[in-house]
């Protein structure tokens, strides 16, 4: 009950404000290795591939610009494979923006909270044909604690999206083989 109370208070505050990236993020405490426990997605798109969806595993390496640079592992049936995102910094520290292949459009990140060694919340938004936005939950390890999944849970619900489309995927047994040794 008291969860409940406190998710019913937070999604009120959530909805009425604006996406406003972490205040003073700390890019040196923020680099490191993140794994994204959940994802709040609704493209028609991702619709047949919500099942095959697992725990996948990144890296955030600073660049001296200041431009962030994400590596994302996957697995296929011919192995490991990893994709790099250069998130390019903008005049508000906490907000990026990136070009998306897929997509074909500049897409903007925010980093709407961290606490740095447990849990980032992360936003991606852009405006074309339709609204095109995504939450993700990213954690130091692979499981996180309940009050900070239920946290997720309210934030994508006050960006707008149904339960069915939040996820918390299951864990891969690749990550524990991927990324590659001395990646």
């Amino acid at each position: 009950m008291k969860i409940g109370l406190v998710s019913i208070f937070l999604l009120m505050l959530l909805s009425d404000a604006s996406v406003q990236p972490q205040k003073n993020l700390d890019l040196q405490r923020f680099a490191g290795r993140w794994y994204r426990v959940g994802l709040a997605y609704d493209s028609p798109g991702f619709v047949r591939h919500r099942n095959k969806l697992t725990i996948s595993m990144g890296t955030v390496q600073l660049k001296e610009n200041g431009n962030v640079n994400m590596t994302m592992w996957s697995l296929s049936s011919s192995g490991c494979h990893s994709k790099v995102y250069i998130y390019k910094k903008t005049s508000v520290p906490g907000v990026f923006t990136y070009y998306s292949t897929r997509h074909r459009r500049v897409k903007d990140v925010t980093v709407v909270e961290t606490n740095y060694t447990e849990y980032a919340l992360v936003l991606k938004h852009k405006k074309f044909n339709k609204e095109f936005t995504q939450v993700a939950l990213y954690g130091r390890t692979k499981k996180l604690r309940a009050d900070v999944m239920e946290k997720f849970r309210v934030y994508a619900t006050a960006q707008g999206f149904s339960k069915d489309s939040i996820l918390t995927p299951p864990a891969a047994v690749f990550l524990e083989n991927c990324p590659p040794s001395g990646s």
